[in-house]
């Protein structure tokens, strides 16, 4: 008998060895031997960092509870018990027991990188809840934990009021990016929105006592601060119990997590032993669902998704509460009632916006959705017209494709205001509150721009300076902002690399030829680089740098973003060197998205596409398979 066989023997006899753990799959014995060792098809690995915490005993809750749904499939829980090495050696084990897909919670993204990389090479894996570094990974699920720490400063500013308030910050492993990006989402707001000092921040590692034990030590030393931000309940309810150890009254208390449970962070808000918390889903449940769409190998998956982060206060705690104790799942709408979907569509300005348009058209009729769609023609005046026009058709959901970051508070909040929720495509809005639109479907446009960066430093290795030009998408889009940080990021750390001009365009072939041309005119031969945001500037650039009299892919490197169609065209007769895939083909999950809607079901906060990366040899292989 195989060891996958063994083990699957011994998932439903129940048995145990060392730190792997099968007895209490389902919770009792009687449902663990109902099925035999024949029946199982898949085997799924969930390595854990610590199960001691709350949030992590939650998370596998909700994975034992889903799991239970899908008869032929069996799962092996590991706890390293904080000890990053032994989550390795976890990992190792249950890639010789012959899992099909890993789960994976994640404490310290610097050592467990590596071996979730090394894994991806070889089965999917799932990353749950705290995220790793890289894009090495089939999906990740968490929450927008910068956007975290950003609600929990507001809650404390507006908390602390006009006093000049001081604040001890209780982070959690000083390791995971969890508590790295909280922390920036937290300081970065009080600096920047408060008159408020963050007077020392302390390490509690997640838990309880750890807290509660380094807090003592800072107010017997004198030190007394106005309100405490933990990164999570458990720390919150150690700074109250260092706090009432002290006999110290006064002292505001806001944490995150949203548990249901003795001690959870819904429970402490009601009690009033804590003054606000967020409710952070586990993502349990959605990582078993996507685990068995991708073990199916079910389309169109995204490569992540974000779960929407909740506040509770002593204001509508009752509420979430309820919602709990019900067991709310979801309440399914008139279901004979066709959908009617409102899309302002921001142009038709490039190869990618033709593409995002029919496939969005495409899926809404193969899903019975009746889809309004209108085209802005490039202008947000007449964006926000459409879509004020949706809002008095009474269109039960609205989707749009904003033109800029800017400028869409007043018409959101006429769409919540009529109760239709709205789904931003493909690009982001910069509002102050966050409730007014429900989902973000589209890509990670600062990882796009990482990656276009990343494969730049892979390939100049001398020491001789690299000079670049930067076209630019739209002024103040989403894409363009995000493409030129994350790009930025990676060229910064290679002191050889030499932006010498970035140049805002349009997206258009057009703009891109002249923004090229202009480049030319001022640095000529200098230029090694072209990096543009989209493959349409970057074909404009190609035809002007043909023009000029270079060879473009040889003379200057091309890099760009979309890898449409044409742009393999260019890849495969050596004029363009990169491209960063783009996917416009976002129909089927928006039509997905909209049903949930529409059937009671609360959808991720956002839903980032799954893309990839192409050179000259990826794109002569794939260049008649590319659907757009």
């Amino acid at each position: 008998m195989s060891l996958r066989n063994v083990i699957i023997t011994l998932i439903a006899a129940g048995t145990a060895i060392g730190l792997i753990m099968f007895g209490d799959l389902y919770g009792g014995r009687e449902e663990q031997t109902v099925h035999s060792q024949g029946n199982v098809k898949y085997l799924i690995g969930v390595s854990h960092p610590n199960l001691n915490g709350p949030w992590q005993i939650q998370m596998n809750k909700e994975i034992k509870k889903e799991i239970s749904h899908y008869k032929d499939t069996r799962v092996i829980f590991t706890d390293a018990v904080q000890n990053d090495a032994q989550q390795v050696r976890d990992i190792h084990s249950l890639m010789n027991y012959g899992i099909d897909l890993l789960i994976v919670s994640v404490d310290n993204a610097n050592t467990l990188t590596p071996v979730i990389s090394e894994v991806y090479k070889k089965i999917p894996v799932i990353v749950l809840g705290r995220g790793v570094k890289g894009y090495d990974y089939t999906l990740y699920i968490g929450f927008d934990n910068q956007l975290n720490g950003k609600m929990a400063a507001k809650e404390a500013i507006s908390l602390l009021g006009n006093k000049r308030g001081k604040i001890i910050q209780v982070e959690g492993n000083k390791d995971s990016l969890q508590a790295e990006e909280r922390t920036k989402g937290f300081e970065e707001t009080i600096k920047r929105e408060s008159s408020h000092t963050i007077i020392r921040t302390i390490n509690g590692n997640w838990m309880r006592d750890k807290a509660e034990d380094e807090l003592k030590l800072l107010l017997k030393s004198g030190m007394a601060p106005d309100l405490i931000y933990a990164q999570n309940d458990a720390m919150a309810l150690g700074a109250y119990r260092a706090l009432q150890d002290f006999k110290i009254k006064g002292v505001r208390i806001i944490g995150s997590d949203g548990l249901n449970e003795e001690n959870g962070g819904l429970r402490l808000v009601k009690k009033g032993t804590i003054d606000a918390t967020y409710i952070t889903p586990t993502g349990g449940i959605k990582a078993v669902q996507y685990a068995m769409d991708i073990l199916h190998k079910v389309p169109g998956l995204p490569k992540k998704i974000i779960l929407r982060d909740h506040k509770v206060t002593k204001n509508n705690v009752d509420t979430y509460l309820r919602s709990f104790n019900n067991d709310v799942t979801s309440s399914s709408k008139n279901k004979h009632k066709r959908i009617k979907l409102g899309f302002a569509q921001v142009g038709s300005e490039s190869e990618w916006r033709l593409a995002n348009t029919d496939s969005i058209v495409s899926a809404a009729k193969k899903s019975g959705i009746d889809l309004l769609l209108r085209n802005a023609d490039y202008s947000q005046k007449k964006q926000i017209d459409i879509i004020r026009k949706f809002i008095k058709q009474h269109v039960d959901v609205i989707a749009f494709s904003p033109k800029t970051e800017e400028g869409w508070e007043g018409i959101l909040k006429e769409a919540k205001e009529a109760g239709i929720p709205v789904i931003l495509s493909d690009r982001e809005v910069d509002v102050e509150d966050q409730t007014l639109w429900t989902s973000f479907l589209g890509s990670d446009f600062v990882e796009e721009g990482r990656r276009a960066g990343k494969w730049l430093s892979s390939h100049f290795h001398s020491a001789k300076p690299v000079h670049i030009i930067e076209l630019e998408g739209t002024v103040n889009s989403a894409p363009a902002v995000d493409r030129k940080q994350g790009f930025n990021e990676i060229i910064k750390q290679n002191p050889n690399f030499s932006l010498l001009h970035s140049y805002a365009g349009d997206f258009t072939m057009n703009k891109g030829k002249k923004l090229m041309e202009k480049a030319l005119a001022e640095y000529g031969k200098e230029i090694n680089v072209v990096y543009a945001h989209n493959d349409d500037m970057a074909l404009g650039a190609i035809e002007a740098i043909e023009e000029y009299g270079l060879k473009p892919g040889q003379d200057i490197v091309i890099i760009s973003i979309d890898a449409t169609k044409k742009a393999f065209n260019s890849l495969s007769v050596g004029k363009m060197n990169f491209t960063v895939e783009c996917s416009p083909l976002l129909g089927p999950q928006l039509m997905k998205a909209v049903k949930d809607l529409e059937n009671g079901i609360e959808i991720p906060q956002r839903i980032i596409t799954s893309e990839e990366t192409f050179d000259q040899k990826q794109a002569k292989k794939m260049l008649y398979q590319r659907a757009y």
